[in-house]
């Protein structure tokens, strides 16, 4: 997918929405404990009563990993049923040198076809660049995350700060690079934007994790307008518990579409 194509659907739907599937056997209805596969059956109904409001899914890959071979069939099975119109993001945090980091672009965007992927980007450029050797595929480089562990390195500072640095060292390497900004850091957002002017920020934070959904948008939005996946997991997946979970998700995830549908 490319940019235009995302922008595009953004402003289709009116959603910067991106809806993470950090699926948790262990919090999933019990009702669906009875399916001969739980996990796949939640994603697929979270999918069915959400795919109108939003325009990116994030499978995060460590709750797939977490259940070995099973797991793996379980996201191939979900991947394969996201509608093609949807950005999908490997949230997998992958970074290591240069040759496994290109067995690890192969399995995420030729066996799995991921359209994007997120990387960590502390070894540097060339374990980033195996990645960006993929035209039509994204990198989504951790910049300033939204965990409370954030400030340990990322605002290290002689000169400019640590993710400072990642953010204007990187956009060297390639074109196809969006980035990790966490919605906790609100008064960071707007310089980030002027470093980054035309490329994508993937926003997670807001929701369960207490960032503000208009401070993201009126500090982080590009110049077009878009720019922006704001993601939200738990606060639309595990919005509900009982059957009427699947309401209850489309509820959470419909209130935070309205709310962003004032700012396209």
């Amino acid at each position: 997918m490319t940019y235009e194509q995302l922008a595009e659907e953004i402003r289709r739907k009116k959603s910067f929405l991106c809806i993470g599937l950090d699926s948790d056997p262990s919090r999933i209805p019990a009702h669906l404990h009875h399916d001969p596969d739980p996990v796949f059956s939640f994603n697929k109904a979270i999918i069915d009563a959400t795919h109108d409001l939003c325009v990116a899914y994030k499978p995060n890959i460590a709750f797939y990993e977490a259940l070995g071979p099973q797991g793996w069939k379980t996201l191939e099975k979900t991947l394969d049923y996201i509608p093609n119109s949807h950005f999908t993001i490997a949230d997998a945090k992958r970074g290591d040198i240069g040759n496994t980091a290109k067995k690890y672009a192969q399995a995420f965007f030729e066996s799995m076809d991921f359209d994007a992927i997120t990387v960590a980007p502390y070894m540097g450029h060339d374990s980033v660049i195996p990645f960006l050797e993929f035209s039509d595929k994204w990198v989504i480089l951790l910049a300033l995350t939204s965990n409370a562990g954030s400030t340990d390195f990322q605002f290290f500072s002689n000169g400019p700060t640590l993710y400072q640095r990642v953010l204007e060292k990187s956009m060297e390497w390639g074109e196809n690079l969006m980035y990790v900004v966490g919605a906790t850091h609100p008064d960071r957002l707007a310089d980030i934007r002027a470093i980054t002017p035309n490329h994508f920020l993937l926003v997670p934070g807001v929701g369960a994790q207490g960032g503000s959904l208009q401070a993201v948008i009126e500090n982080g939005r590009s110049a077009d307008g878009t720019g922006l996946l704001i993601n939200s997991s738990r606060g639309i997946i595990y919005a509900g518990s009982e059957i009427d979970f699947v309401d209850k998700a489309r509820q959470s995830a419909q209130k935070l579409q309205l709310e962003m549908a004032h700012f396209l």
